[in-house]
């Protein structure tokens, strides 16, 4: 060979390595990220070329999704659809032909595509028979009953519900207002309406998923959390016992006194008389009394400070502050300054104080199913960990059945059950210049133990500033949710 051809023969060479480098680099270094990238309409049309699998409520008996064929898209051969897609919206999330998933729509969207490698065998076995690809099915645990109730008590009003069985952990109802139907945002032409939904166009954030992501200061909701410290500290044995708590109270390192809600009995309450009127004089003196430290580690055994609770869908991190003073303690011990809690994290405060202190890990997502309906994941209840002994965990109880007996929150009664709960009305606002929100935790025992723990926030409503309170917005919306959950376990 001569020369040129020598080194044209080397040129080509060079080429032919650096194609088949250029091609094993996409093949097997950027496929993920090619294959996932937003502008690669081909992914999109796959998955929307046969139906989606469905989610379901009620033990897998209804379905709360659907597909349908598109008829004006040429790329798109079917688009999902949505039953009472507003009431279920904080569940399933949305699957846009355009603007991708959220929530369970995306977290399982390889089930529910049938692209998962759990449905290997059923694809090809489809290959064979010449059937077409079918994405599996999701089951969740949410009880469409509780779920009308908590979305028809909020009607109008801005705010979120979150219900769990205290017993294994399983998410019973969900729901935000407003919301949105993620039906109307499915198609290829839905700018309109997607424009309409965003934070940009609407104050009110429809699409804000207010029972996970939106975390609000728990006010007085959160003295059961104190009262749960102070019990475990084994400086208060005794639930009847007067508390060395004057009135009035100042704050420590402070000019100023701690005010109550008017003139409830709060001088040297006990720990009963003072969660049934709600003290902020007695609550504030007991954080401060135990310290920040105390405070902290026994919130974080609620699930407070943990950023990673996933349902599957993450639940933004509910926080009790580390760094603060001890005023700045006092305050957060009745649920101001910067605590901060998910109507989820609440939820799970009364959820483990009825599960005789044992907190469970919070989950939605029951079972995953094949097309040919053959489960192939069930989730396993977890513990999270023991919030308070059973010991304190009673105390905590019979305090917050004295509350619900003869207390603030008296609304939330169900003639002929036990219930246990607590009224919050937290400040909002520089100096509380905005309505206070309105907040309500509870649970109901039936014969077996208590299968239904409650927790209702009211951002916003009609009410007048001075109506406001937890014991008058949140407590029925509560008491009607604990209603359909009992009516259900006696079927």
């Amino acid at each position: 060979m001569n020369k040129p051809v020598r080194r044209i023969a080397i040129f080509c060479g060079l080429l032919v390595f650096a194609l088949l480098l250029r091609d094993n680099w996409l093949q097997y270094v950027q496929a993920e990220e090619l294959q996932d990238h937003k502008n690669n309409r081909r992914v999109l049309i796959a998955r929307y070329s046969q139906p989606r699998g469905n989610i379901f409520v009620d033990g897998g008996s209804t379905a709360i999704t659907g597909s349908v064929e598109t008829k004006d898209s040429a790329d798109f051969q079917y688009k999902r659809t949505y039953k009472n897609g507003a009431m279920w919206a904080p569940v399933t999330g949305y699957a846009s032909q355009v603007y991708g998933a959220n929530q369970i729509e995306k977290l399982e969207d390889g089930i529910l595509t049938g692209d998962d490698d759990r449905l290997f065998f059923n694809r090809t076995v489809d290959m064979f028979t010449g059937k077409e690809k079918k994405g599996g099915d999701v089951l969740t645990t949410l009880n469409s009953k509780a779920q009308r109730a908590a979305f028809k008590g909020l009607g109008d009003k801005k705010g979120a519900v979150a219900a769990i069985d205290p017993r294994t952990g399983k998410i019973l109802a969900l729901a935000s207002t407003p919301s949105y139907d993620p039906s109307t945002i499915a198609g290829h032409d839905d700018e309109k309406a997607w424009t309409s939904l965003t934070s940009k166009k609407n104050t009110d954030t429809p699409m804000l998923n207010r029972a996970l992501r939106q975390t609000y200061p728990p006010g007085s909701t959160f003295k059961v959390v104190t009262a749960a410290a102070a019990l475990e500290s084994g400086k208060y044995s005794g639930i009847d016992e007067k508390t060395d708590s004057p009135l009035p109270w100042r704050l420590p390192l402070s000019s100023r006194d701690l005010k109550n809600e008017g003139p409830i009995p709060c001088e040297n309450a006990t720990l009963r008389e003072a969660l049934r009127v709600s003290c902020n004089t007695v609550f504030g003196k007991l954080g401060d009394d135990l310290g920040k430290d105390k405070m902290r580690e026994q919130a974080e055994k609620f699930g407070f400070n943990d950023p990673e609770i996933d349902t599957p869908v993450r639940a933004a991190e509910s926080v009790y502050p580390e760094e603060m003073d001890r005023p700045s303690n006092a305050m957060s011990a009745i649920g101001q300054y910067d605590t901060r809690a998910t109507p989820l994290q609440m939820a799970m405060v009364a959820a483990a104080i009825a599960n005789d202190g044992k907190l469970m890990q919070p989950y939605m997502v029951d079972k995953l199913r094949a097309p040919n309906l053959n489960v192939i994941e069930q989730h396993s209840p977890k513990e999270m960990g023991q919030a308070v002994s059973s010991d304190t965990a009673h105390k905590l109880q019979d305090m917050m059945e004295t509350v619900v007996a003869t207390g603030t929150g008296q609304n939330a009664q169900i003639q002929g059950v036990t219930v246990g709960g607590k009224t919050g009305t937290a400040q909002h606002g520089v100096a509380n210049s905005k309505n206070p929100y309105a907040w309500f935790i509870s649970y109901a025992k039936g014969d077996d133990g208590s299968p239904v723990a409650v927790a209702v926030v009211i951002e916003g409503s009609n009410t007048t500033r001075d109506d406001i309170a937890g014991g008058k917005l949140a407590a029925p919306i509560a008491k009607d949710v604990m209603k359909a959950v009992l009516a259900s376990e006696k079927k």
